[in-house]
């Protein structure tokens, strides 16, 4: 939804790369394109301004980091400001000191209140607790059936004493979901309330009859991102009309700008607190101001991403494929536990989603959205059709085996070789960076420069063989004397190891980088990992 607005603000920051201090200039060029940027991302008129003389007002004003550059200065700026509309800091919300924990979902119809509500259902039975929701929404067609099948999906059970289709009073199912919460100890209520096409006298009494009948601890307004800048009026009507505690965005995975979000903060004064991100019952979490301005600039969002993997990763089977490959020569991890590790990280999500979250992937936009994922399925066809020793060692796989591994994963068996090599190849790298054994790595325990107390190795003295030195039986070289190291002519590092198997714990670091060349990504990710197409 902001590749839009990245891409200008990145274009925006490259005009400053190479110059050694800001002028008044370069100050006022960068804030004409961060406003059109913005502009054109649909952020609302008074926002731009605001945030637009921030920006000129700190930069002119303040004084370079001595470890910055004028371009990352200018982004540390824009950062910060972005953190400020989004709404500065983390909103959670606040639970009943007394349970349950009343929350009314308000907004126009069509904004996703029914489906946001099952995925803050299973979000909030995540986080230890006991949801139940509340089918109040009686106008709209098969509003109470949606709900039904929504909390199915998410397995939250769902109080719907009405039938709706127009039958029934949605105050007095409000008011009666309270009771029945009470009674079957659920701890939190979720009332999903009936929209409007837009706002009018009926909806909005009627949003203000159930939130005096129930007393909510929180009344989260919905808004749908993709609406552009009517999001932020409908927000403003319903602030004045009913009154809300905080901002919930729904459809972020849509392709439409998505400036009005980025408004609805600053203009309303209330929080975002909750994002919805796609069509699955898990696309849904907390909204963080600081990750969402991370990302809009392309700097990524590592946090979430360590997050989801530490809700997704089992923490010991992890610690045993880190034994794995750390024991010995690293060869009892096995193709085994690569597909388990494989598999944890697509259930992170979709890999493009999870590589989004790299700092430094905003440039390759266009190659994470053409990644296929049936490429990552190729891989796992080809490890189902292997017999489990062939998995636990694949160097016991001949001719034979490859052929009828390709035949029964629907693949050849250039694929199989492959994928067995770059395994092997992958393999021995990682084992000798768990080891620490790689020459030349800062920060390794036992190496030069590393932090583990090993220290700069001393340089063997070599012993003398017998005879004495040996001397050249060139006289123009012998009455040169021996020549300095330096003025040697160097041994080629391809020549070391010639056609044996690759070995990071036996080369330098050179002789390791011209090896790297012989490492192949699958295609899709090669093309992926491409710049300039």
């Amino acid at each position: 939804m902001f590749d839009t607005l990245s891409d200008r603000l990145s274009v925006a920051f490259k005009n400053l790369r190479g110059k050694g201090r800001l002028t008044d200039a370069d100050i006022d060029a960068t804030a004409r394109e961060i406003r059109i940027a913005l502009l054109e991302a649909d952020v609302n008129l008074s926002v731009v301004k605001e945030f637009v003389a921030a920006i000129k007002e700190r930069a002119k004003g303040a004084e370079l980091h001595g470890a910055l550059n004028p371009t990352q200065q200018v982004v540390k700026i824009v950062n910060e400001e972005l953190i400020e509309i989004l709404g500065g800091q983390t909103r959670e919300l606040r639970f009943a000191k007394q349970p349950p924990t009343v929350i009314m979902l308000a907004g126009l119809q069509g904004a996703g209140k029914t489906t946001l509500a099952g995925k803050l259902a299973k979000w909030l039975r995540g986080q230890g607790h006991a949801p139940l929701l509340v089918a109040a929404d009686l106008q709209r067609p098969n509003a109470v059936n949606q709900l039904q099948v929504v909390g199915e999906r998410a397995g939250i059970h769902v109080y719907a004493p009405e039938p709706g289709n127009g039958v029934g009073d949605p105050v007095e199912v409000a008011r009666s979901s309270v009771e029945h919460a009470k009674q079957k100890l659920y701890d939190v209520v979720i009332v999903d309330t009936a929209g409007r096409l837009g706002v009018d006298e009926v909806l909005m009494q009627q949003a203000a009859d159930i939130k005096s009948a129930v007393r909510p601890d929180e009344v989260l307004f919905v808004v749908d991102a993709m609406v552009g800048q009517d999001a932020v009026n409908t927000a403003n009507a319903f602030a004045d009309g009913v009154g809300f505690d905080a901002v919930v965005l729904t459809k972020l995975d849509g392709d439409a700008r998505g400036g009005a979000a980025l408004s609805v903060a600053r203009v309303t004064g209330k929080p975002i607190m909750f994002a919805s991100s796609g069509e699955k019952v898990e696309d849904f979490d907390l909204f963080h101001p600081d990750r969402m301005a991370s990302r809009i600039l392309g700097m990524g969002d590592m946090l979430t991403l360590i997050e989801k993997a530490e809700a997704t990763f089992d923490a010991e089977e992890s610690a045993k494929a880190a034994a794995k490959i750390t024991g010995g020569k690293g060869t009892e991890f096995g193709l085994q536990d690569f597909l388990q590790q494989m598999q944890a990280v697509r259930r992170m999500g979709p890999l493009s989603k999870v590589f989004g979250m790299l700092p430094g992937m905003g440039e390759m936009k266009d190659q994470l959205a053409n990644f296929d994922e049936r490429e990552v399925d190729k891989i796992e066809a080809i490890i189902y059709s292997m017999t489990p020793a062939e998995r636990a060692d694949p160097g016991i796989l001949n001719g034979s085996r490859r052929a009828r591994i390709a035949k029964g994963s629907g693949t050849e068996v250039s694929d199989v070789n492959s994928l067995v090599k770059r395994f092997t190849d992958a393999r021995k790298m990682m084992n000798s960076l768990a080891n620490g054994s790689m020459p030349g790595m800062p920060g390794m325990p036992g190496m030069p420069g590393g932090g583990g107390g090993g220290g700069p190795r001393k340089p063997q003295a070599k012993k003398a063989k017998k005879g004495g030195k040996k001397v050249s039986g060139n006289p123009a070289k012998r009455a040169k004397g021996p020549q300095p190291a330096e003025q040697q002519q160097p041994v080629d590092p391809a020549a070391a190891f010639g056609s044996q198997d690759l070995d990071p714990s036996t080369m330098s670091p050179e002789d390791l980088q011209r090896a790297m060349g012989d490492f192949q990504l699958p295609p899709d990710l090669q093309k992926m990992f491409k710049q300039g197409k």
